[in-house]
């Protein structure tokens, strides 16, 4: 039976384990923490059940939608009949939304464009336009990869306000920064998978439970059932090559194993295997880059918003959550505000963070005028996703390694998407699926190699 290690418990770690072990291997899953997750995990707080970050995903996140079935976990998530977006002013008395129709992709969104509150008639039309050659944008493409998404907007006439009422509702959330920064070929996957190729694909789902129940605790058991081994607060110190097997040194321990998965940041990656060619030059860790993501957790005595989440427009606020039923809160609103691209905000207090945003919830939502806030905290994750700036494709490995026995995984590798759970979950599916063929391959198909 082949031995495998993954290294690294996140969501590209958990599918590549399960994908492993359905298979048959005898596999070990190590993770420093003491919970698997990764990025996605939960808290308790004073009773409540906090999320590290809000996560949300789309039906057209399919690799993540198979891990949830997989896990059986699936019935824990809600996904929309139909994408609705809602859509409030931070200044003005205005709501909206971006709803889809029954109509095909991209006419889908016509409807609920031709209504965009916050939009002149002019730029409505100019939306389709950049639409359409959005959809058009060769996202496997050098040339697409290299180009600022920004500078392509404003060849297209793309206004400010536009920029910002639209193209940013579902952009920079998605891909963690701003327009200006941010690699076109990535832009326009998101949009052309999102929302311009099927009508239902942006339909958008999210966890009904702590995202720990949701990920960590299904894998352990799923993992568990399919007879592998999971290791928390497990330190690995180095991965090494020995014979045509892989030492992984843990807590001090050298283990011997068939193939090995490296399912970590980058940095991580290169520090604990700085000899692996993974294709991406040297010092591939910081040419990628991180982009942090800072979330608000703000606890009510009353309801003050009455949709699942809402998106904050003429605003610095951006995704806000109801996450009262998640957390267990019984009496009151527990809202989460998640602000993407949020390198000015890293820094700040909690006290400044108060300062700045607590105002401008107010305005958004003016039942928060006879609210009491009875906790205001912060959570941050300074590397949250690898920064998706121009030229990034260079730094982005393959799952398949230079090394016979050895993947990596990670929603920084090389996906198609940017850095998502949808991402992960597909980073860890292809890792297992190279290790795999490679057991499959005869002695003369080797020595053909």
């Amino acid at each position: 039976m082949t031995r495998a290690a993954v290294i690294g418990g996140g969501l590209a770690g958990i599918t590549a384990a399960i994908g492993l072990a359905d298979a048959g291997c005898d596999v070990t899953l190590l993770e420093r923490q003491a919970h698997l997750g990764g990025l996605t995990h939960s808290f308790e707080r004073d009773g409540m059940w906090v999320d590290n970050g809000q996560h949300v995903f789309l039906r057209c996140c399919t690799a993540y939608r198979s891990l949830l079935q997989r896990l059986a976990v699936a019935h824990l998530v809600t996904m929309q009949d139909r994408l609705d977006i809602p859509m409030r002013s931070g200044r003005r008395a205005t709501t909206g939304h971006l709803r889809r129709n029954g109509l095909p992709a991209p006419m889908h969104l016509a409807g609920s464009l031709a209504r965009h509150p916050w939009l002149p008639v002019p730029d409505r039309v100019r939306a389709g336009r950049i639409a359409l050659a959005l959809a058009a944008v060769d996202t496997a493409s050098a040339a697409s990869d290299e180009t600022s998404f920004g500078d392509w907007l404003d060849a297209h006439h793309c206004s400010r306000r536009l920029r910002e009422n639209l193209w940013d509702v579902v952009g920079l959330a998605t891909l963690n920064v701003h327009a200006d920064e941010c690699s076109l070929a990535l832009a326009a996957t998101v949009f052309q998978l999102g929302l311009l190729t099927d009508r239902t694909a942006g339909d958008i789902g999210w966890s009904d439970v702590p995202l720990s129940q949701l990920h960590g605790d299904a894998a352990v058991r799923a993992l568990g059932a399919a007879g592998a081994e999971v290791r928390v607060r497990a330190k690995v110190e180095r991965v090494t090559p020995a014979s045509g097997r892989w030492v992984v040194r843990a807590d001090g321990v050298d283990t011997e194993y068939d193939q090995a998965v490296l399912a970590v940041p980058p940095d991580v990656t290169e520090r604990l295997a700085p000899w692996a060619d993974l294709g991406a030059g040297p010092g591939y860790a910081a040419r990628l880059g991180s982009s942090p993501i800072v979330n608000l957790h703000v606890l009510l005595d009353r309801v003050v918003l009455d949709t699942p989440f809402v998106v904050a427009l003429d605003s610095p606020l951006q995704w806000v959550f109801d996450r009262t039923g998640q957390s267990g809160v019984r009496r009151g609103q527990y809202l989460a505000v998640s602000l993407s691209g949020a390198d000015e905000d890293l820094p700040r207090t909690a006290a400044q963070l108060r300062e700045i945003y607590l105002p401008e919830l107010r305005r958004l939502l003016p039942m928060m005028d006879s609210a009491h806030v009875l906790d205001f905290f912060v959570t941050r994750e300074p590397r949250a996703t690898f920064r998706a700036t121009p030229g990034t494709a260079a730094y982005r490995p393959t799952q398949r390694t230079g090394h016979v026995g050895l993947a990596v995984a990670g929603a920084w590798t090389a996906t198609g998407w940017p850095a998502t759970m949808e991402g992960a979950v597909r980073s860890g599916r292809d890792a297992a699926a190279a290790l795999l063929q490679e057991t499959r391959r005869s002695p003369r198909d080797e020595v053909a190699a």
